[in-house]
């Protein structure tokens, strides 16, 4: 795990997986400009898929994505933000892929701000006010041999403490080695320029987040990933955030190419089938995005949207 230590403009210490007491009460300019990236992240893939879809030679329709806007209230009734479902389903090369992107405010319910409080965010229950942008992509594949993959990044803000999280992670049922190396090396390339600490310090994070206890194993073949993530210098840590974004395109389209119109079998069907249960269950159980939209009051259908359209358990 990430463990830098830094000092704020009062010099009080602050970590970003432990206590931070980093004033942050306002914060519009940069809350505006996060949310505004996360949307021009979120147009930015759908136009790609959208062109792998045109690109591929299959005989169905090319996919195009459905939109939807979401909307969230408060418990008194008020507006509480939303944002934009995206979804795919049943197209050429994608079985189904979702790229939802949300901002969302108010106030913390107690299971919530205990929660917060755990995590280690100062002040929860004296002003339990919370803002939080993010995008969240997850996309099955219908050819097998293309792997399954899920991206997101995300800010989250309270009066007291603000920081970053997300990254991207590779979910083949069928693995290449080939393209595992692609994807790791393109997300390195990305992260080096913050300092090379960095990409070691998210793959480990990763390998840990995206494990599956009762299942003793992997829910893939890693990536990056980081949650709490709070230097003390906001612009530094976008910067970071955003190249995290930008690694994902780069890093996932040329292994969709790539593998797409490889034949594939009954038996590999079954195979893709059967690990997609594996991310059902990791989702359903551990995922703390997951956990927190249903907590919070999100829609149902663009939390749960990374569900697979099939699965099959043995």
């Amino acid at each position: 795990m990430m463990t830098m230590v830094h000092k704020d403009k009062d010099n009080m210490l602050f970590n970003i997986r432990g206590n931070r007491p980093v004033m942050s009460d306002g914060f519009e300019a940069e809350k505006s400009k996060a949310s505004t990236w996360f949307r021009t992240l979120r147009d930015e893939i759908v136009t790609a898929f959208e062109g792998l879809e045109d690109s591929d030679k299959g005989e169905a329709a090319a996919g195009r994505f459905e939109v939807t806007g979401t909307k969230r209230t408060s418990d008194d009734g008020s507006d509480a933000g939303g944002g934009l479902m995206s979804v795919m389903r049943g197209g050429r090369v994608f079985e189904k892929v979702g790229v939802n992107v949300s901002t969302v405010y108010g106030q913390l319910g107690a299971s919530a701000q205990k929660a917060m409080a755990a995590r280690g965010v100062p002040g929860m229950e004296d002003d339990p006010r919370f803002w939080a942008s993010g995008i969240s992509l997850v996309a099955h594949m219908q050819n097998p041999h293309a792997p399954a993959v899920h991206m997101n990044t995300r800010m989250f803000w309270t009066p007291h403490a603000w920081w970053f999280g997300g990254g991207s992670d590779l979910n083949p049922c069928i693995e290449y080695d080939e393209d595992t190396a692609h994807f790791h090396a393109t997300q390195k390339a990305h992260l080096d320029p913050h300092g090379e600490a960095h990409y070691p310090e998210l793959k480990k994070w990763a390998d840990e987040y995206f494990y599956i206890p009762h299942r003793n194993r992997a829910r893939g073949v890693g990536g990056i990933f980081m949650d709490d993530y709070c230097t003390g210098d906001w612009e530094a840590d976008f910067l970071l955030t955003q190249d995290i974004g930008k690694a994902f395109l780069p890093a996932y389209v040329p292994l969709v190419e790539k593998r797409r119109d490889t034949p594939w079998s009954d038996a590999d069907k079954d195979t893709q089938l059967v690990h997609r249960g594996l991310y059902a269950e990791y989702n359903l159980v551990y995922d703390r995005g997951t956990k927190f939209g249903l907590a919070t009051g999100h829609d149902a259908n663009a939390v749960l949207m990374s569900l697979p359209p099939m699965a099959k358990w043995v």
